[in-house]
This record gives C-alpha cells, sequence and structure tokens, in this order.
C-alpha cells in the first residue's frame, strides 16, 4: 500500500540482503555479465530515490523554498529598482523571430481598436530626427496598418484618425538646440497647445554637422541641460520620453555618414543619462526609452543603410511605448507591465476572513489542546477524475477541519502573490519544437524508469487508468507551457487527450453505475465536490468566473446528464441483463437517446445558447458575458463522453460472457484477431498523425476532429491492452501524476503559468530552465497537497446522513444564491 508520503510508489518491503539475492537471482536467468549490473544499478537507484525522497519532504522543501524566493523578489524590487515600467522601457531579451520580451513582465501586442480606444481625444508628438520619424511612423501603423510613410523626410508630419478624435504629429528637429527648447517652453507656457505624450530624440546630426567633435558633445550637453527643465515641466502635465541613440552598422555606413561611430553615439547616451538623471533631476518624470537600443544591438546587422533601423525593430520601440501608455488603463491581460494593483474586491476580502478565521479556531483548539486522532484513511476510491473516500474512514474532528483550511488558507495566498499581487514576475510564452520535445522525451525517460508490475491484469485496470491520466496530464502541462497551441500538429494530437480524459469520464461513470447501482445522493455530491471544490475557491479568491476553469464545467456537466441517462427509469443495471439479455436493448436505446440529444444541441446553437443564457445558469457558463466560449468547448468534445459509454458497455458485456482472456501474459483475443487488431490501431495512429500534419487551420481541423478522436482513442486503448505483457506492467511515475491530474490541471492556470495562463511564472529571473524545475516543483507539491485538503474537507462538508446531508445542500443553495445577487453588480470577470 502506497503511503502520503511517498512521492512515487514503494517496491515491495523487503530486507535488503534478501532483495539483494531475489535480483541477483533473477538477473542471473535473464542477464549476463553488463546487463545484470545494469538491472542492479536501476533497481538499487530507484529504491534509493523512494525512500529518501519522499512528498512528504519535497513540500517541506517547496515551502523552505517560497519563503526564501518572497524574501528574494522583495529585495530585489526594493534594491534593484522593481517597478515594471522601468524593466519595459530599459531591457528585455529577443526569444525568437523578433519576439521581443521585457525583462520581468509581459508586453501586449496592441491592436488598432486597443490603440484607439487608450489615446482617444489625445495628441501624441513626437519629435526628433529621421530615427524618430520611422518610430512614428510604426506606432500610427499600431493605429491605422493601411498607413504608408508617405511624408517629406525633412519636414513635420500629421496623422489624425476622426472617430477617436486623435493625433499622432511628427516634428522634424534633428537636433536637441534651441528650437526645440522653444518649442517646449511654448507647450509648457499654453496649456490648449500642450500635447498628452510627447517623444523626442536627437544626436547623429549633431555627430554629422561636427563631425564628432568634443565641442559638439560639450554644446549638446549644455543644450540638454536647459531642455531637461522645460521636458520636466512638460512631464508635470503630460508623459514625457527621451530616446536614447540606436546603435550603427559602421561597415554599411555611406560616406558623409562615417563619423556617426557606435562610440560617439555611446557618448551622447551618457551624457543624456548624466543630465536626464542627474542629482538635481533625479525626480525628473521623464522616462528614458533604452528597450529599442537594446533590441537594436542584435538587428542593426540587417539595416539597409546602417544608420536606420529595421522594421522589427522599429516595432518592438513602437510596441514598448504603447505598452507604457496604455497598460494602467486598459489593463490587459497578457500585458503586465506598468499595471498596478486592483484592490481586493469584496469577495476577496470575505475569503481572507474566512481563512484567518479559521487559523484562530485551530490555534485556539491546538492550546487547549483538542485533539481527536482519527483511524488512517486507506487509499481512495476513485471513479476516475473524482475521489470518493473509503467509507471505513473515521471522520475529521473539529481541530483536522480548521487545520485543512489553514493549509488552503496558505495555499491561496500563494496563489494570490503568484498571479493577482505583484510580487514575482511574468514573461510569455515562446513556442519552439526543443521547449516541447525536449520534456516530453524526459517525463517518457522518467515513465519507463519507473515501471512496475500491475496487481491484475485487467483492461483498463486502477493503475493503468491512472497512469493513462498522468501521462496525457504532463503532456497538456508541457504543451501549455510551452505556447505549443500555435502549432496545429501538437494542438490536434493535444485535442485527442483531451478528449480521451472525456472518454474516461464516460467509461468510468458508467462502469460504476452499470456494476454498482449507486445512485443515491451522498454519491453525487461527492463527485461534484470533489471536481468544484478548488475551482469555487478559485473563482472567488483569483476573481475569475466560473467557465474560466472550462474543464471541470465540462466534466460536471457530463456527469450529470450521465447520471441522468443512468438513473433514469428503467434504471438498467448489469444484475438486471443477467436475468434476460433483452435489457441489453434497453441499455442502447438510452444511449441512442443520448446521442440525439447531443445531435440537437450540436446543429441547435441557438437553442443552446438561449437554454445556458438563462440566470442563474448564466453565471455559471458566462465568459466575458458571454457563452460562446462554453459552446465552444462543449461542441468541440461532444461525442466523446458517449463514446466512453457505449465502449464501457461492450467491454463490460463481453466481460461478463468471458470472451475476452485477462490472464496476466494472455492475449486479449485470439492471436489472428489480436494481430489484426494491432496492426490496424498502429496504422490509425499513423494516418492520424499524417492528417493532422497536413492540417492548415485549426478550424478546419476541429471541424473533424469530434468525429474522428475516438478513432485514436481507441487505438491507444487496443495496443496498450492486447498483448498481455503490456497489461501486466505499468508506470508508476505517471500513475502517481495521474492520481491528482484534476489539480494540476486547475492549479497551473495560477501558481504555473501566469496572467491567467497568457504567461509564464518566473520566481527565479534570468535563467529560464532553472526556473522552470523550481517553479515546476512546487507547482506539484501545491496540486498533491490541495488533493489532500479536498479528500479530507469532503468528509465533512458531505454527510452520509440523507437528512443532514440535504439540510446542507439547502443551506448552499442560499448562500449561493445570496452570493449571486450580490455579485450581479460585480460580475466575476476578467477585468473587474
Amino acid at each position: 500500500m502506497e503511503t502520503e508520503e511517498e512521492v512515487v510508489p514503494h517496491e515491495p518491503k523487503r530486507t535488503g540482503g534478501a532483495a539483494l539475492l531475489l535480483l541477483l537471482d533473477y538477473t542471473a536467468a535473464c542477464c549476463h555479465g553488463g546487463a545484470k549490473m545494469a538491472v542492479l544499478a536501476y533497481s538499487l537507484g530507484k529504491r534509493e530515490i523512494n525512500q529518501h525522497f519522499t512528498i512528504k519532504n519535497a513540500k517541506l522543501i517547496s515551502l523552505a523554498a517560497v519563503l526564501l524566493l518572497l524574501c528574494f523578489h522583495t529585495a530585489l524590487r526594493h534594491y534593484g529598482g522593481g517597478d515594471s515600467c522601468e524593466w519595459l522601457l530599459s531591457r528585455g531579451r529577443y526569444l525568437g523571430d523578433n519576439v521581443w520580451q521585457p525583462y520581468g513582465c509581459m508586453m501586449h501586442k496592441y491592436k488598432s481598436i486597443e490603440a484607439k480606444t487608450c489615446l482617444s481625444k489625445k495628441r501624441v508628438v513626437f519629435a526628433g530626427d529621421s530615427r524618430i520619424r520611422q518610430l512614428f511612423y510604426s506606432f500610427v501603423k499600431i493605429i491605422d496598418p493601411e498607413r504608408t510613410e508617405d511624408g517629406n523626410k525633412h519636414e513635420d508630419i500629421f496623422f489624425q484618425d476622426e472617430k477617436s478624435s486623435l493625433n499622432v504629429d511628427f516634428l522634424w528637429y534633428p537636433e536637441a538646440n534651441n528650437s526645440m527648447k522653444e518649442r517646449l517652453m511654448s507647450w509648457t507656457h499654453e496649456a490648449s497647445a500642450r500635447p498628452d505624450v510627447v517623444i523626442l530624440g536627437a544626436a547623429t546630426w549633431s555627430i554629422k554637422l561636427h563631425s564628432g567633435s568634443s565641442e559638439a558633445l560639450q554644446q549638446y550637453k549644455v543644450n540638454l541641460t536647459a531642455i531637461a527643465v522645460h521636458l520636466d515641466r512638460l512631464a508635470e502635465h503630460a508623459e514625457v520620453y527621451w530616446v536614447l541613440q540606436d546603435p550603427v552598422n559602421e561597415d554599411m555606413l555611406s560616406d558623409n555618414r562615417k563619423m556617426i561611430t557606435n562610440q560617439q553615439l555611446d557618448l551622447y547616451n551618457e551624457v543624456a543619462l548624466e543630465v536626464l538623471k542627474s542629482s538635481k533631476y533625479r525626480r525628473s518624470r521623464v522616462k528614458l526609452l533604452a528597450a529599442a537600443r537594446q533590441a537594436a544591438l542584435e538587428t542593426i546587422i540587417n539595416s539597409d543603410d546602417g544608420l536606420h533601423l529595421p522594421e522589427s525593430t522599429r516595432n518592438v520601440g513602437a510596441m514598448v511605448l504603447m505598452n507604457s501608455l496604455c497598460n494602467k488603463q486598459l489593463r490587459p491581460i497578457d500585458g503586465s507591465c506598468c499595471q498596478t494593483i486592483p484592490p481586493p474586491n469584496l469577495f476577496q476580502k470575505l475569503s481572507a476572513c474566512l481563512f484567518l478565521g479559521a487559523a484562530v479556531v485551530f490555534v485556539v483548539l491546538h492550546v487547549l489542546g483538542y485533539n481527536r486522532h482519527r483511524r488512517p484513511v486507506p487509499p481512495d476510491v476513485e471513479s476516475l477524475e473524482e475521489k470518493k473516500p473509503a467509507a471505513a474512514a473515521a471522520p475529521l474532528g473539529p481541530k483536522d477541519s480548521f487545520q485543512a483550511l489553514c493549509r488552503m488558507g496558505v495555499i491561496m495566498l500563494y496563489f494570490y502573490l503568484c498571479d493577482r499581487a505583484d510580487v514575482f514576475m511574468k514573461e510569455q510564452k515562446f513556442y519552439t519544437h526543443s521547449t516541447f520535445f525536449i520534456p516530453l522525451i524526459y517525463i517518457l525517460v522518467l515513465g519507463v524508469f519507473y515501471s512496475e508490475n500491475s496487481k491484475e491484469a485487467k483492461m483498463l485496470n486502477r493503475e493503468q487508468t491512472d497512469e493513462w491520466k498522468g501521462w496525457m496530464q504532463l503532456v497538456i502541462l508541457i504543451y501549455h507551457i510551452s505556447g505549443a497551441s500555435a502549432f496545429v500538429p501538437v494542438y490536434m494530437h493535444v485535442r485527442v487527450l483531451v478528449a480521451a480524459y472525456l472518454f474516461q469520464t464516460g467509461y468510468g461513470h458508467f462502469s460504476f453505475f452499470w456494476l454498482k447501482g449507486d445512485f443515491g445522493l451522498y454519491r453525487v455530491c461527492q463527485v461534484l465536490f470533489r471536481l468544484n471544490f478548488l475551482v469555487v475557491v478559485l473563482c472567488v479568491v483569483m476573481d475569475r468566473p466560473y467557465q474560466f476553469y472550462y474543464f471541470v464545467p465540462l466534466v460536471t456537466v457530463w456527469f450529470v446528464i450521465i447520471y441522468a441517462t443512468m438513473a433514469m427509469w428503467p434504471q438498467i443495471l448489469q444484475k438486471r441483463t443477467n436475468s434476460s439479455g433483452i435489457w441489453h436493448l434497453g441499455v442502447l436505446a438510452k444511449l441512442l437517446g443520448l446521442l440525439l440529444f447531443i445531435c440537437f444541441f450540436a446543429f441547435s446553437q441557438m437553442f443552446f445558447e438561449r437554454v445556458f443564457s438563462v440566470w442563474p445558469i448564466s453565471k455559471l457558463f458566462e465568459l466575458d458575458g458571454s457563452i460562446h466560449e462554453w459552446w465552444f468547448r462543449w461542441k468541440l468534445d461532444r461525442f466523446a463522453v458517449i463514446h466512453g459509454m457505449m465502449f464501457a458497455f461492450i467491454y463490460l458485456v463481453l466481460q461478463k460472457r468471458q470472451v475476452l482472456s485477462e490472464g496476466k501474459g494472455e492475449a486479449l483475443f485470439p492471436a489472428k484477431i489480436s494481430n489484426l487488431l494491432l496492426f490496424l490501431s498502429v496504422v490509425s495512429f499513423i494516418t492520424y498523425s499524417i492528417w493532422a500534419s497536413n492540417c492548415k487551420t485549426k478550424t478546419e481541423c476541429n471541424e473533424m476532429h469530434p468525429y474522428i478522436s475516438v478513432v485514436q482513442i481507441l487505438a491507444f486503448i487496443l495496443i496498450r491492452n492486447i498483448p498481455g505483457y503490456a497489461r501486466s506492467v505499468y508506470s508508476s511515475f505517471f500513475s502517481w501524476f495521474g492520481k491528482i491530474s484534476l489539480e494540476l490541471f486547475i492549479c497551473q492556470y495560477h501558481i504555473w503559468l501566469a496572467a491567467d495562463t497568457k504567461g509564464v511564472l518566473v520566481l527565479i529571473p534570468g535563467s529560464p530552465t532553472l526556473n522552470i524545475l523550481v517553479s515546476t516543483f512546487i507547482f506539484v507539491c501545491v496540486a498533491h497537497e490541495v488533493s489532500l485538503i479536498t479528500n479530507d474537507l469532503a468528509q465533512v462538508v458531505i454527510p452520509k446522513d440523507s437528512m443532514a446531508l440535504l439540510r446542507r445542500l439547502g443551506a448552499v443553495a442560499v448562500f449561493s444564491l445570496i452570493l449571486l445577487l450580490l455579485s450581479s453588480g460585480n460580475r466575476l470577470t476578467p477585468g473587474t
């Protein structure tokens, strides 16, 4: 029996000498030479890992890591400059393909409608030389993508968007001199003419006209010092940016520009930094734009003339400016740079009070010595995603219940710090084949390393289904963090994995109801609590709608549908079919009715939307005020559950009639049939992969997915179960993760990914690989702890006594209605 403290299940317990003798006997029988040592090292190494690295120790290490990281990030923000706006404007790196990543925060890619909304009724002025003019055009193209660079080179250029009353002007000031100063003075004196945003920069013409002389540099410093006074005054009422000089490609410069060297540009940038950030102007509101310069260091080699930047690099500078100006106003989810933290809402404050109250009660009970010990809880009896505590387990005492709430409160605090408070950093995803396939190979090796003998050899036994859920969940996690949805073949294969989860839902629940016939309210409430507890808490603590965690509403609704199908009259169970085979037709009739129900909803979008738009159901299924996302998710895998139910029915009937050979080492079917089915399964795998690789768009592939995903799922089941040796082993590594697959899927939203899954959480800045290792370690420990807390609280919240349970449900219904009424004016949607 595995214990809670183990990361992976143990080898059977033996003394060291006995185990070694058995191992040597085995290796002598089947191996020779170096193979003996390999098997010996494999077994002893695995035993050593399991003995010392337990889940209890792992959680203690993760707790210490979180505390250290909190101290580190607090000190980093205090002493190292913790303003994400400063990070946006000054530092960053290329992720590849001209994708710019600011240091420690996420940059939103603004579209035209967003830019017009943000800058409505504002005037933006660019003043400077030809490189500022390039930046002006890149900025304008965000607002109007059809805009062309058709202005005269050495003249002022004006752009206006009449609908939004937005004006963007370029003023030709190639040098930082008296002309520029006089323009700034006029703006400071005349409020009506003052722009809302000013972007300035100049130096190359001073170098060119004076051949890079030191006198010109000194004059530049004098002029900029005089200008800085007016810039600072202007910044009291407007956003003011000074653009540091970008590098040049000296080898490509024309003869009349050869004096514009990178050494000269560095000297002019040093002057700008000295003047604008000197002690006299330390508190100046003028912002320095250096990110474009840093981006240009890597791309200036692609310049056409050595002086002007490639278009992709200019776009980086323009998008940095747009994020600096608009993120605070529009608050895009994937634009964490320059965003302020919204204050906690009413529900978040109430949840904090609840957890604090639980902590106080727990401390009081502990001080009073109120200890009620309970018997150890046996392994959970699961129906796939849902855990049902065994009947023999003693209920939790009051102290244990409040302790579980305290643990949950600490975990929710960590969630809040990761994805709501401005404590840890966030970065955007960027897909490459290596970021997806290398971790995939790594977990495959680990899964093979932790292979064990199965306790039973039945098809889709408990260990095998846990293994199946485990490796699928790990693949989905890698898919999410690597941003692999951008690659259509990977996207389509992962879609099959999601369908397989729903297939297991249909298979597991049908099997339970068919064999057990337990349609009691206690069972239903246990399943619903197990599925929804964490999500409901996160909806309140993280201020997200229920539909945001789309998979949980999906499996919850399907569980209700399966329950209704099996529980409605006549209840056809295996016991009844034993007396008369005619009842099998009744089951098929029920499944046919369910299929017609699914088809009706799938081809009647208007009716579907009307059903789920009715209050209060709409509160559960709307996202951003619409149920379109729910419609898309439901329709995409609409046949997966009924496929699982049908497969379970056929399998259980064949098993009852002893058609299958499920002994250890025995093939599931006779040799010829087994070989044929294995051949067809392999062919279907290859065929599907070829089809998915040739798909041009996700829309095109998604139209076919509901109809063909079942073929891939059945192919996997047959390949995994037809050979007797395949059914006799399983991966305890994958199985362990399969037991907490639901928690892994939900927790990833906020403590592994970031910005509501749009980005990646950064605990270790500057080292992406180490950051993934540390954040993953903490994330897995948290998911396991949440699983234990959910099982503990289920015993308290869901009593077995029917009357007590009905009273609890009534209280929950009233409480939920009150929350819905309170939230009617403050909807739990992103951005509120």
